[in-house]
């Protein structure tokens, strides 16, 4: 299909990876429509201008996108990439995740000094995450480790960790293997010991849900067993009405036309944690996720989430 030639403006945090991010989409869009003109507008939301305090204690969802929303409805910005992790799973009127990608990798990984695997780190040593999620599922299976706050870029993560102030640093791959720093990974963690984030590894493009123009083009980049995934997650999500103050984890897998997904709900200290899995077809994938959230939320998460929010959902 032939447009007339017209700018598009694409919105992104100003991070090294969603840079990396935004200039993949960038290329993408100009090999599926030679002589579009596509630029980058750099924006700062909450998430990135509070870096000292932890995110479950900021409260509230949207923190790395909201500000994004905000130029997309003025106007000012035509799509806005995001990490599918960061998005609440109610979006403003007016706009749709118009494609999402095909998913890298969604693993979360260790990073030691000197390389030292999961099980054989010391009693006691300083493991840095940012991430309530892996807080708990660590401390399930390891609950000798001292877990510390690790907020920042991917970048400034791991200089912290080669200053010292870490004996490792849990991060997702996705991120790492994009930037192309998948050599300094010394373990891939099994999502049997650490389930990554709904979403993880996954890209949302966002737009404006009466652009038919740039909803054209963003839905070439549509990879249909990832959206379907991603679907069943973030139907889970929405029903435990999770967010960062929460231990949630899912994640789903297609094959052959069949959805499979494990999840859990943990308490933050990770001595309770329930998780529970379900398969069915990829038809019924948002189903399968809500399904799965009211599995967890009978065999105990129900509980777990009182504690955190005073009601369960």
């Amino acid at each position: 299909m032939k447009h007339a030639v017209r700018e598009l403006v694409i919105g992104t945090r100003g991070s090294k990876l969603a840079l990396w991010q935004a200039e993949w989409v960038h290329a993408r869009l100009r090999q599926l429509e030679p002589g579009l003109l596509v630029s980058l507008k750099q924006i700062k939301t909450t998430g990135d201008k509070i870096l000292d305090t932890p995110l479950a204690t900021i409260g509230g969802k949207g923190l790395f996108v909201k500000e994004i929303e905000d130029a997309l409805l003025r106007g000012e910005i035509d799509l806005a990439v995001h990490s599918m992790k960061d998005v609440p799973t109610r979006l403003p009127d007016g706009l749709e995740i118009l494609s999402i990608p095909e998913r890298e990798d969604p693993r979360d990984v260790l990073i030691s000094r000197g390389g030292v695997m999961l099980d054989r780190l010391a009693a006691g040593a300083r493991i840095g995450t940012s991430s309530l999620r892996r807080q708990a599922q660590l401390l399930h299976v390891r609950p000798d480790l001292s877990i510390h706050m690790l907020r920042g870029n991917l970048d400034t993560r791991l200089r912290k960790l080669e200053a010292g102030e870490y004996d490792g640093i849990i991060l997702a791959a996705a991120g790492l293997r994009r930037l192309g720093w998948a050599d300094r990974v010394t373990e891939y963690l099994s999502p049997d010991v650490c389930l990554p984030a709904i979403g993880q590894g996954a890209l949302a493009l966002e737009g404006r849900a009466d652009d038919a123009f740039v909803r054209e083009l963003a839905g070439r980049m549509e990879h249909r067993p990832t959206r379907l995934a991603v679907t069943a997650e973030r139907a889970l999500l929405e029903r435990l009405e999770g967010g960062c103050q929460v231990p949630i984890a899912a994640h789903a897998t297609i094959e052959n036309d069949r959805l499979s997904m494990s999840a859990l709900v943990a308490g933050v200290n990770g001595r309770r944690l329930i998780r529970d899995a379900i398969y069915g077809s990829v038809d019924e994938a948002h189903r399968l996720g809500v399904r799965l959230a009211e599995l967890l939320l009978e065999h105990g998460g129900g509980e777990i989430l009182r504690e955190i929010y005073g009601t369960a959902p």
